[in-house]
């Protein structure tokens, strides 16, 4: 199978990332990335690291694309635009699509929170404002494979999780089934998780000797958690506390809860071992996970430790792997009937 991909918004953290990704994946043909700012401009101007590797120019708007896409065996779009763009500019897509000849044919892998809410009511109380096209909220399949592997593999349309819901996703998956009452939640992210474009609380200057927490009790990502955990029947109540770290990718994550009177740790580890067998980018490991050891990969390091009153359960990832890019070129995988771990079969940079 041959794809022809389409990157939009390729200028940003998430689109060079999946430029890097794609450029070493062997059915991938050819790669089109969009940017209003750099149109014009070689990817390398945005992505040094892509210099002499990965050619190609951004392109100001995808409009003359979609024609060249027709003869393509297989057309794929990503977008990784910041949060709203897609939603209101889908609805021409899928009328340029549909001219084009390519609608029923073409993947589309959306980075952002637009498409993650199957619900109307769910995504404006989340967001706080109504969805712009949400007709076409049904139209997505959550994109987390630990959990939605074959929805994700009958797609054409899939909404990647966010990077902090990933994270506590795969921490609460092993608890299938149970109510574990209150459920405390902290996790830690790098400066890559706030984008290309930087603020006064977002930038790296500003964080890099600095530790704080952030959207306390309010952040975003916990309502696509929270609709995981009843689909999975996780009955307890999920606070979250986000926090800001001085290093660039990755996140640590950990849950905590009272401990079920009628389960051991072992019970526990076979558990957890049982939810993520025939996952090929979950690893669990006996001591703590490692930011440093995922980074630069598509793996989730997990582990889990109990006293006799509680229990906690970790998970490090790479932001703009596993919890983005990375896990978007995975589901294209899985949509597409090729092996899971094509292109992503590697390990950490470990030491940067």
């Amino acid at each position: 199978m041959k794809i022809d991909a389409v990157i939009f918004g390729a200028s940003g953290y998430g689109g060079g990332e999946l430029l890097y990704w794609l450029s070493r994946h062997p059915n991938v043909g050819s790669v089109r990335g969009t940017s209003r700012s750099l149109a014009g401009s070689p990817f390398s101007l945005a992505h040094p690291n892509l210099r002499g590797v990965v050619d190609g120019r951004f392109q100001s708007d995808s409009s003359r694309i979609w024609q060249d896409l027709a003869q393509s065996e297989q057309p794929v779009v990503f977008s990784a635009l910041p949060h709203g763009e897609l939603a209101r500019t889908l609805p021409t897509l899928e009328a340029a699509w549909s001219e084009a000849g390519i609608a029923e044919r073409l993947l589309l892998i959306d980075l952002s929170g637009d498409f993650r809410m199957p619900d109307p009511a769910a995504f404006e109380k989340a967001n706080r404002a109504p969805h712009p096209c949400p007709e076409l909220l049904s139209r997505f399949a959550y994109g987390l494979p630990e959990w939605n592997r074959d929805a994700i593999s009958r797609a054409k349309r899939i909404a990647s999780p966010g990077c902090f819901a990933t994270a506590l996703q795969l921490a609460l998956l092993p608890l299938r089934g149970l109510n574990v009452g209150f459920i405390a939640a902290n996790a830690v992210t790098g400066s890559s998780g706030s984008g290309a474009t930087p603020s006064l609380t977002t930038h790296h200057a500003t964080r890099a000797n600095d530790f704080r927490a952030y959207k306390i009790l309010a952040h975003q990502h916990v309502a696509e958690v929270r609709l995981m955990m009843s689909a999975c029947d996780i009955l307890g109540t999920l606070a979250f506390v986000p926090n800001s770290g001085p290093f660039v990718r990755g996140i640590f994550a950990t849950i905590q809860f009272a401990k079920p009177n009628d389960l051991d740790l072992s019970q526990l580890e076979a558990r957890v071992a049982k939810v993520f067998s025939g996952h090929p980018f979950v690893r669990i490991v006996e001591e703590s996970p490692r930011v440093a050891a995922v980074a630069g990969s598509n793996f989730a390091d997990v582990a889990i430790a109990a006293d006799e009153n509680s229990v906690a359960v970790m998970v490090a990832i790479d932001n703009l792997g596993k919890g983005m890019a990375g896990q978007a070129v995975q589901s294209m995988n899985i949509a597409l009937g090729l092996p899971e771990t094509t292109a992503l079969w590697n390990v950490g940079r470990f030491l940067n």
